[in-house]
């Protein structure tokens, strides 16, 4: 059985006992947190939402992504500007989808 449901503004594909990797949900490690907005679970698809349709999820870890360099130029005025990112992540693992 796999689900599509909505978290962040972006859609994730999950299958129980998934782990998958979304932006950062303020919650306690070792938590567990339910999703509602679910879209779609096998052949039933909603409109936009399944009603009553949840799925729960584990929170195993609150993280940062890789350094990302962001690197501004413009030719001829010697202008160089070098910036850094660290995007912050949840990683989840499902524990359980109904219907």
């Amino acid at each position: 059985m796999f689900a599509i449901f909505e978290t962040g503004s972006k859609q994730y594909k999950v299958q129980k006992g998934d782990t998958i990797y979304v932006e950062k949900i303020d919650s306690a490690e070792g938590t567990s947190i339910t999703f509602d907005k679910v879209l779609m679970i096998d052949s039933k698809i909603g409109n936009p939402y399944l009603k009553g349709a949840t799925i729960t999820c584990k929170v195993e870890k609150q993280g940062k992504q890789k350094k990302i360099l962001i690197i501004k130029h413009k030719r001829y005025s010697r202008l160089l500007k070098r910036q850094g990112h660290r995007q912050p992540y949840t990683k989840l693992t499902v524990v359980d989808i109904k219907a």
